[in-house]
């Protein structure tokens, strides 16, 4: 090999080992990605609520529920709620499974509720459910086992306590 060739090969080689140090040094500016760490305030993993339930296990109630988009103002809130899971009649008579939920919202300057039930009066298998709310600050379950009817009784909503399932702090 020839003197100018050498040389010639001697810088091709420096060049390509300095391109390919300049891409290594730039490579984790350029591919960054967010760790879910970075994205806890657009995105929470879901969190699992339950097994819960009824008076002398005539009914049972379990699930997960994600919070997004949680601010921290005056009235702290959610941005949105989902809540999907499950509820099951464990009778073999005539009453169904209920899941009651009671979910606290924010609405201006106050935090007025509202009541959202699912139902479920075959033995055999669950009823699937899904549930989103906006601007929630608390959400609230209570399992009851009742006779069909088109809404659960006072007795079921007034009566025992309400299971926390989440809380905006």
């Amino acid at each position: 090999m020839t003197l100018p060739r050498t040389l010639a090969l001697a810088a091709a080689t420096l060049a390509a080992v300095a391109t390919v140090a300049t891409a290594a040094a730039l490579a984790p500016a350029a591919h960054a990605t967010t760790t879910p760490a970075e994205t806890t305030e657009f995105a929470a993993p879901a969190k699992s609520w339950g097994t819960y339930y009824a008076p002398r296990r005539a009914a049972k109630a379990w699930g997960t529920l994600t919070a997004t988009g949680e601010d921290h103002a005056v009235l702290p809130t959610a941005d949105s709620v989902r809540i999907t899971g499950k509820v099951y009649d464990n009778t073999r008579r005539s009453s169904c499974g209920w899941a009651v939920f009671r979910i606290t919202y924010r609405s201006g300057s106050q935090l007025p509720f509202r009541e959202r039930w699912v139902r479920d009066c075959g033995y055999g298998g669950p009823k699937h459910f899904s549930l989103r709310y906006r601007d929630v600050y608390q959400v609230e379950l209570k399992v009851c086992s009742e006779p069909k009817a088109g809404k659960p009784s006072l007795t079921c909503l007034y009566a025992g306590t309400w299971k926390t399932l989440y809380l905006s702090k």
